[in-house]
């Protein structure tokens, strides 16, 4: 069984980017927009990245808190036909993948990215799912989409993880 394949719009992309590069050398953090019509299920795509305050009240290089007020102003924001589907935060220095901390504050609903921001070269962005019946973040393809059609099996989200 192939694993799920999300898509992440460019200029999602390069928000997020910009925001972990700016917020380094402490953790940022944002919330995903989808499309109500492509929020569910494993081909979701991830069109807008709105970045929000790390309200961590001490090792912002390490840790991010969202208030849930952020959370709730977030989703009454949105567009009418985007739902708020995930959450976006960097790791600054570390690796592209959820931490212990961020393993024991996931919520299943939602889809993860984690950017890592390295002091100097590219950033590295990761995909995950939560999975509450084994307690355990599970990888997911992504796909930086520009919004054009295309006959590529890759970027249907059939291909590898790439930027």
């Amino acid at each position: 069984m192939t694993e799920p394949s999300w898509r992440l719009g460019r200029s999602a992309f390069e928000a997020i980017e910009a925001h972990g590069r700016a917020s380094y050398p402490e953790e940022c953090c944002g919330f995903l927009l989808a499309p109500a019509s492509a929020a569910e299920g494993d081909r979701r795509y991830l069109r807008h990245a709105v970045p929000t305050p790390n309200r961590a009240p001490a090792e912002r290089t390490r840790r991010y808190v969202i208030d849930p007020l952020d959370l709730l102003r977030a989703e009454r924001s949105a567009a009418p036909s985007d739902r708020l589907v995930g959450i976006y935060h960097s790791h600054p220095d570390h690796p592209a993948v959820p931490s212990e901390f961020d393993r024991e504050r996931a919520w299943p609903w939602y889809s993860y990215l984690v950017l890592s921001v390295p002091r100097e070269g590219p950033p590295v962005l990761g995909a995950f799912e939560w999975d509450p019946s084994t307690r355990q973040f599970h990888p997911r393809r992504l796909r930086i989409d520009d919004g054009r059609p295309s006959d590529d099996p890759e970027d249907r989200g059939d291909g590898p993880v790439n930027r």
